[in-house]
Formats: C-alpha cells, structure tokens, sequence
C-alpha cells in the first residue's frame, strides 16, 4: 500500500436505503465508507475528493439508464471526474444500491458489510483508473481488489461463500487499518 501522506476527502451521503445495517455491528456507515474508500485509493497511488451516494434501486435504476443506457439498477456505478492535473482535484463520484446490494450478499452468501466493503473498493479503484473492459485489465483490478481487501482482514471477493452463519458478524467488513 502506498503511504499515507495522500490527500484524500471523501464525502458520504446517504438518500435513501437502511445503509446503518450494512456497516459492521458498533460501527457506523460513513468511517466504514471511507475507510474503504481510502484503502483502495491509498494502495492505487491516487489522491483527491469523492462522494459516495448511497442510495435505492430506483435512484439507482434512473442513474444507470441516464449515464449507461441500461433501465436497470445496478450495485455500483463510479463516475469518473476526468484527468485534471490540479495538485488536489474531485476524483469522481461512487454510488451504489441498497436493495440490490443486500440480495447479491445474500444470494452469494456473503456478509452485507463484506459485500459493501468490496464494491466500495471496485468504485474508488475505477476512479483512480483501473478497468475491467478486457480480460487482463480486469485481472489487474481484481488483483487490486484482493490486496485492498486482504489488507483490511476479508477473503477473497470471488470466491462464493455459503458458511455465512460460521462468520461472526462483529468482523463483517471491517478493515484493520487504511
């Protein structure tokens, strides 16, 4: 991971979805955000601003169709600001869905805070410019993923697990340092 002398700001805001129940037990949601958000930009050499929006499937769904052409919601969208080449710039924009979030984490037999841990690291890692268009640049981001969230205690993001009920939910996504 590169060192911390990044200068990240990460902004959350929450419209809509039960976000406080998918952070681990006694933590709240925004830290456990941008903890996650940090770690992923720390470890790509990135610094800058990013919002993260937490928001539904129906907000989602209107953002998915007005930006990708698909009427349809999706977990994650990142919206890249661009190259800027300031000394501190707004890197983009991560939102991501409640409602189909929850149901992919249940129906992979993921922990939520687990799951949402993982595509907070996907969204930051796309604004700092990593890409899964082809078959080795998404091997390369998973990679980044697999590090980021190694880095923080959690498996292997692609490995389905359905042992859910031997994990403790105390330790659901909750990085240990970033």
């Amino acid at each position: 991971m590169a060192d911390g002398a990044a200068t990240l700001d990460i902004d959350i805001r929450v419209l809509a979805g039960d976000w406080e129940s998918a952070a681990p037990v006694g933590e709240a949601i925004d830290p456990f955000c941008a903890r996650w958000i940090r770690a992923a930009l720390q470890d790509a050499g990135a610094s800058g601003g990013v919002d993260v929006l937490l928001t539904d499937d129906a907000h989602m769904r209107t953002l998915n169709r007005d930006h990708r052409g698909k009427d349809a919601p999706t977990n994650v969208l990142a919206f890249s600001a661009g190259e800027g080449g300031a000394p501190f710039q707004h890197l983009g924009d991560v939102a991501l869905a409640f409602e189909t979030l929850t149901r992919e984490a249940a129906d992979q037999g993921k922990l939520v805070g687990e799951h949402l841990a993982h595509l907070l690291v996907h969204g930051a890692l796309h604004l700092a410019g990593f890409d899964h268009i082809d078959e080795a640049d998404a091997a390369h981001m998973e990679a980044a993923e697999r590090r980021v969230l190694a880095g923080g205690g959690l498996a292997d993001p692609y490995i389905m697990r359905l042992d859910t009920a031997a994990a403790s939910p105390s330790s659901q996504g909750a990085p240990t340092s970033a």
